[in-house]
């Protein structure tokens, strides 16, 4: 299930921008996410952070760690720890598939979005490569001479 998920009528909860400042993506995949009552709730609120997140497959099984769900304000004893680890919903083709490519080529799993796929919370997670510190000043370079060349044509138009 690779491909931009979100664009396909999923509407973005929370993104990961620092992931494509650090990694390259190479592949994404969209990945169910096994969820507490009133961590739905406080997701459905906007209380996320994808910062610092990442993922690892134990046994055959993958889980996002490090993702914060805010406690909901109202759930008193139902709340749970927000930065507990998180079981994902793949195929286990699927997600053989990851753990080979980590294994072997030494990719890292990133969870890139979060998003609603109808009434339900999906997360695209990201095949990723560590970027090295000129990979990352060579993007930067390139986004600053682009608002350049915007700016000066926005200038031209007027």
């Amino acid at each position: 299930m690779s491909g931009n998920s979100a664009a396909k009528g999923g509407r973005t909860i929370a993104e990961n921008r620092a992931a494509h400042h650090n990694y390259f993506v190479l592949e994404s995949f969209e990945a169910g996410m096994e969820l507490k009552g009133t961590e739905v709730k406080s997701i459905r609120m906007g209380n996320v952070n994808l910062k610092d997140s990442w993922c690892e497959i134990k046994d055959g099984e993958i889980f996002a760690n490090g993702i914060h769900i805010s406690p909901y304000e109202k759930g008193n004893i139902f709340n749970r720890d927000p930065r507990r680890v998180r079981k994902l919903l793949m195929h286990k083709k699927e997600i053989r598939r990851l753990y080979d490519k980590v294994r072997m080529e030494g990719l890292t799993i990133i969870p890139l979005k979060l998003y609603y796929k109808g009434d339900r919370v999906k997360l695209e997670i990201g095949l990723c490569k560590g970027k090295k510190l000129f990979d990352k000043r060579d993007d930067a370079a390139k986004k600053a001479a682009e608002r350049d060349i915007d700016r000066s044509l926005k200038e031209r138009n007027r």
